[in-house]
């Protein structure tokens, strides 16, 4: 028997069908579109899992833009953009496309 957690996780893999159809998103996005398809989770777990992701190149990191406007905690926000990495096995599930193609007109 294999010792410690398994690489596999369900939450990390609905990510991964987010971005498959999202093409580009960054960590609020993507979270806000999760819990609006799949049951809830935290920010905080969409991030660790995006941060996950980026180890075992299953996501990669596109670009981090530094934005300038009037948030509650400053006036610069950096987001970081994801894509797909070359580990990613997606399995093209239907409810993310189905939202998407609604979420992006």
């Amino acid at each position: 028997m294999v010792r410690g957690r398994p690489i596999g996780s369900p939450i990390r893999q609905n990510i991964i069908e987010i971005l498959f159809y999202l093409k580009k998103g960054y960590g609020y996005q993507i979270a806000k579109i999760y819990n609006e398809i799949f049951p809830e989770v935290t920010q905080r777990s969409v991030y660790y899992h995006l941060r996950k992701g980026v180890q075992i190149k299953e996501i990669h990191i596109n670009q981090i833009k530094v934005e300038k406007g009037d948030f509650s905690w400053g006036s610069v926000v950096e987001k970081i953009y994801y894509t797909l990495g070359d580990a990613a096995q997606p399995k093209g599930d239907n409810r993310v496309r189905e939202f998407l193609k609604d979420f992006k007109k």
